[in-house]
């Protein structure tokens, strides 16, 4: 059986179109159609029916499909690991990295292209659940991400770097004598946070269950800069990692120690069970050359 004729079924159904599919997979539609026509004729049985302009799966059409993309991501796995024969000569690595992170990853993106120039990064944004999720999806190869991960994902987890939170309010009289603020007093105001695509969301919701608190939500990002704004405008507070906060105006902004168990720490995540790109494990390898204290992270 052609793994190509597979390919191009499975394209057809999931297009519903002999044109599209034709166009998605840059070929003509004559050779699709010669294709299929191949692989009926090989299995015995019709695999789609044509009513109009829609499609139908018949029951063998069903089972072959949902095989053929078994294969196919088989397959795919098959390309992977030759294609590491290379040394890493060429490829690629889809990394994902939250919004806020990119001035502490800059390092050892740079430290990662000089040793594989040939390795092509391929980095998207993400928030940490959906980061997780993508990485869960084969949409990324590896992830950085604030962990905690959530328990039911079936993740590897390296910690790389921890920073406190901070508790970002207006530079008034109010918040000047101020040295450090708790949950408690959090949560008589206004609170600005990260959406739910973000971990340190979960991690802040939870630690005020904890406590019994209910704080009230004013408003939810995935923009670190926007909050800040809306905290400077006098919509409420906010709480950030600490990096973040130093790079905000100090003459506008103040931002203060939150006495919480709560920390951002920062890690890398990938499929657990799966095999793992020989530039996936480099990249894992960069970080832990360019962190080097990332180890004594591993007990939290």
């Amino acid at each position: 059986m052609d793994v190509k004729a597979i390919r191009y079924f499975t394209e057809v159904v999931r297009q519903q179109s002999f044109t599209r599919a034709a166009e998605k997979l840059y070929v003509t539609q004559p050779t699709i159609s010669k294709m299929l026509r191949q692989l009926e004729e090989e299995l015995g049985c019709t695999l789609l029916l044509r009513e109009g302009r829609k499609l139908y799966l018949t029951d063998s059409g069903k089972a072959v499909y949902q095989r053929g993309l078994t294969i196919l991501q088989e397959f795919r796995q098959l390309e992977a690991e030759i294609g590491d024969i290379n040394q890493l000569k060429t490829g690629e690595l889809r990394l994902g990295i939250p919004p806020m992170v990119g001035m502490q990853i800059v390092g050892s993106i740079s430290a990662f292209h000089k040793r594989y120039p040939g390795v092509e990064l391929k980095i998207s944004e993400f928030g940490g659940l959906a980061a997780q999720q993508a990485v869960l999806q084969g949409r990324l190869d590896i992830a950085m991400t604030a962990l905690p991960a959530e328990n039911e994902f079936p993740l590897q987890v390296l910690p790389l770097l921890e920073h406190r939170l901070c508790v970002l309010v207006p530079r008034t009289e109010e918040w000047q004598a101020r040295e450090r603020l708790t949950l408690e007093e959090v949560a008589r105001y206004p609170l600005l946070v990260f959406n739910e695509e973000f971990s340190l969301n979960r991690q802040i919701s939870k630690s005020f269950q904890r406590q019994g608190l209910t704080p009230d939500i004013a408003i939810q990002s995935g923009q670190w800069d926007f909050l800040a704004t809306m905290v400077q405008a006098g919509m409420g507070v906010a709480i950030l990692p600490e990096p973040i906060c130093q790079r905000l105006d100090p003459a506008s902004l103040l931002w203060l120690p939150l006495e919480s168990e709560l920390t951002w720490t920062l890690g890398l995540v990938w499929r657990e069970g799966n095999y793992i790109s020989s530039s996936t494990r480099a990249w894992i390898q960069c970080c832990r050359d360019y962190w080097p204290d990332s180890s004594a992270l591993l007990t939290l």
